[in-house]
């Protein structure tokens, strides 16, 4: 297994550490697998009532086969506290209603990639996932997009409304990297300015 990422270049900082990651899927599962193999104790958080709906049966399985991976379904984390690190957070048991406070040094987060743009249906152009189409994206044999109302096509990370701008994972074929999420938020300030100047 390859695991790509924070998790993967963390684990051996996660040695004798009680660690917790959060989601049900896949992605959630191997992380959970790979740090097992250096941290103390590995808790996975999952807002569902277990991981049959969302991971593979053989992971599952090797989940419930490694004596330091606990699961706890119908769990969100609601606070994280410490000073110079990562020392506590606040789980809730959605199920009770009750907030634990327990001891951590390192929490890894595998929510997916649902880009959540639903409140922008109607204002800017999304491909059929949601994710927010931009720049060359736009175009569509050469031609602007619908109601584009400048003498000049959308700048790179410029949404179908002048203006808007977006960066990172929420926009249309985009690395899906924090490195190159960075790369474009810095893109994104800049062209903000050019748009503004023009204006």
């Amino acid at each position: 297994m390859t695991l790509r990422g924070s998790a993967a270049t963390q684990a051996p900082a996660c040695a004798g550490e009680d660690v917790y990651v959060v989601g049900g899927a896949n992605a959630a599962g191997q992380a959970a697998v790979f740090l097992s193999r250096h941290a103390r104790r590995v808790t996975l958080l999952v807002r569902a009532d277990g991981l049959e709906r969302s991971m593979s049966y053989y992971l599952i399985r090797q989940i419930r086969d490694t004596p330091n991976i606990q699961v706890r379904p119908r769990t969100q984390v609601v606070g994280a506290a410490g000073r110079e690190h990562l020392e506590r957070l606040s789980l809730c048991d959605t199920c009770a209603g009750t907030v634990k406070e327990v001891p951590a040094s390192y929490l890894f987060v595998f929510i997916g990639a649902a880009p959540c743009t639903e409140w922008l249906d109607g204002v800017v152009e999304r491909d059929p996932k949601g994710f927010l189409l931009t720049g060359p994206d736009l175009l569509v044999g050469g031609k602007r997009p619908t109601g584009w109302p400048l003498d000049r096509d959308p700048y790179y990370l410029e949404g179908s409304v002048p203006g808007i701008f977006a960066a990172g994972d929420v926009r249309a074929n985009s690395v899906k990297r924090v490195a190159s999420a960075v790369g474009e938020g810095a893109m994104a300030i800049q062209l903000v300015h050019r748009y503004l100047e023009a204006q």
